[in-house]
């Protein structure tokens, strides 16, 4: 109580002891003066406290609002949207991993990779369990907000054929719109799975120390391809980071589609040959629409550089010289044009001289540039000078020629066909100095020699592809080092890549019909063609002189581009 109000309770007393008596109503009249003052007083004195504590630096009660509304509304946005993610500070990623879970609340498919996956396979059997769990956690979260207007909303998934796999029954055909978003998370989720390592509970095996001092099981935890393998990694003298330029590893191949190599121009019929130039910047694309077209290939936006057309000769093959400044093209013809690159020049070759081919549809290019080889009848490999483009000389097979090699030298000349054999020709003395079977084959249909000319690949027309040691093959060793029986369909086209430790292996009689093969374990890439790729019917292919690119030709007209990302350079 403030001093003027208790000098008031004071007078008041003094007055009601003098004047007993006195009139009621004045009474009344003095204390409600009393209270006014009363307040008066105490009025003045809160505005003087709320004073005081504004020059303290108290928020106001506005200010107080402002903060409640601004974290109510934090409060709300998170309730909605929830947070996905929070980059990592640089440089303090703790443990160093090579990637880390972002929200562990959230679903396990949100990461962040910095190191580009372990090669990790994620079996079927993880993955269903993977769904599972996402299945759960979603029903156990509460909605924060749920739309009405997705019950009313029905979805025919029979219409598409995309959504057809989104059925959990077979005469299942309409949906709700909440079970349609549902069925889509959970196909995503298969789909997409998370890396194996950041996965709880990913099967791993630890490997003790035999002299460990203490009893506890301090351990190495190697992944589980380690597992199945039997070896561990400080079992092992490999480096554990792959370099660039070193050794490909077996299983997965980390490769990208990329826009169409021909994407300016597609062809109007079959693609029957590509053809990297040694620059590897320049690619060359022929078909059946007799047009012969030049792209600059980048990945990005494959310029194309020129489209030339051929009036009498539909292309079947075409051909860079290996020094880079010619084009050799052909055709079911008795002749063939050299296209020169530097004066934009078309000259028409042959007949050949004393020869009645008919066709010259099919050649191969020598290493060093100075031999043409043509298959002609009846078993004759025709010579043809790369300079003079005549007729140099001629080679006899037995049964019919259907496929040609050059070793890397060109000095030697490899070939197959109708009987079942494979020859070895020196190409200076023009003899056969080695013939031998091929297992299992009755007739050869493409040939294929790597860059140091160590394994050749032939392909027949049974769809085995067999790998033999050149040097175990001549020395008399029938038996391939290894026999691929992928493909089920003839075989029309072999490539080794730039350091031999991939081979591919295309028909183009069946829908998808191309292999990638891992050479140093002689295994097929799991991951190649990728479930759901198209690539038609594959013709043709070629691999970028650094195997940064590849490049495939089908019959719908495309070249379709892939990026390798373990070579580097293009």
């Amino acid at each position: 109580m403030g001093l003027i109000s208790q000098n008031a309770h004071t007078g008041r007393q003094r007055k009601k002891g003098t004047d007993e008596e006195g009139d009621l109503e004045e009474s009344h009249q003095v204390h409600g003066e009393e209270e006014a003052v009363g307040a008066e007083v105490s009025g003045s004195t809160k505005l003087k406290r709320k004073k005081r504590k504004r020059k303290d630096g108290a928020p106001t009660e506005a200010e107080k609002d402002a903060d409640l509304e601004s974290a109510e509304e934090k409060r709300l946005e998170g309730l909605l949207f929830g947070s996905l993610y929070s980059l990592p500070d640089f440089g303090k990623e703790g443990n160093g991993d090579g990637g880390e879970v972002i929200d562990a609340s959230a679903a396990s498919q949100f990461y962040i990779d910095k190191t580009g996956g372990d090669g990790a396979v994620v079996h079927e059997e993880d993955l269903q369990a993977q769904v599972r769990e996402y299945e759960q956690l979603d029903e156990l979260r509460d909605s924060v907000w749920f739309d009405d207007e997705e019950e009313k909303v029905r979805v025919d998934v029979t219409n598409v054929n995309r959504l057809r796999k989104l059925r959990q029954k077979a005469d299942e055909s309409v949906i709700s719109g909440s079970d349609f978003v549902s069925r889509l998370r959970a196909q995503h989720v298969r789909l997409n799975p998370g890396t194996e390592w950041a996965r709880i509970g990913s099967r791993s095996r630890e490997y003790h120390s035999s002299d460990d001092e203490s009893g506890e099981g301090s351990g190495v935890t190697a992944p589980h391809d380690a597992e199945d393998k039997g070896v561990s990694i400080l079992q092992s003298t490999d480096e554990l980071l792959v370099k660039d330029g070193s050794r490909l590893l077996p299983g997965i191949l980390e490769y990208s589609r990329l826009i169409d190599a021909n994407i300016e121009e597609s062809s109007n019929g079959p693609i029957s040959s590509v053809q990297f130039h040694r620059n590897a910047q320049l690619l060359l694309a022929a078909g059946l629409d007799r047009r012969l077209r030049f792209f600059q290939v980048d990945g990005k936006r494959n310029t194309r550089v020129e489209s030339i057309f051929i009036e009498d000769c539909p292309i079947r093959k075409a051909s860079f010289l290996p020094e880079g400044s010619q084009v050799i093209i052909s055709g079911r013809r008795r002749f063939f044009y050299c296209f020169d690159l530097v004066k934009a020049k078309f000259d028409k070759v042959g007949p050949l001289l004393g020869r009645e081919e008919r066709s010259l549809e099919s050649f191969e290019v020598s290493p060093d540039s100075g031999t043409i080889a043509f298959i002609g009848n009846e078993g004759y490999i025709l010579l043809v000078s790369s300079k003079t483009k005549n007729l140099i000389g001629t080679l006899k097979m037995n049964g019919t020629v259907r496929s040609l090699a050059f070793s890397d030298d060109g000095r030697e000349l490899v070939s197959s066909g109708g009987d079942g054999h494979i020859y070895h020709w020196d190409l200076g003395t023009r003899k056969c100095f080695h013939k031998g079977v091929d297992e299992g084959c009755l007739t050869g249909s493409a040939l294929c020699t790597s860059q140091d000319s160590t394994l050749f690949a032939a392909g027949s027309s049974s769809g085995i592809v067999n790998v033999y040691s050149r040097e175990e093959f001549l020395a008399g060793k029938r038996k391939p080092v290894k026999a691929i029986e992928n493909l089920t369909t003839k075989v029309d086209c072999l490539r080794f890549n730039c350091d031999a430790q991939m081979l591919a292996i295309c028909s183009s009689m069946k829908k998808n019909s191309l292999k990638l093969l891992h050479v140093p374990s002689f295994t097929v890439f799991s991951n190649w063609p990728a479930l759901g790729c198209n690539l038609q019917y594959p013709r043709c292919l070629d691999f970028s002189p650094n195997g940064g690119f590849m490049a495939v030709g089908n019959a719908a007209g495309k070249v379709l581009l892939y990026k390798l990302h373990h070579y580097q350079k293009a």
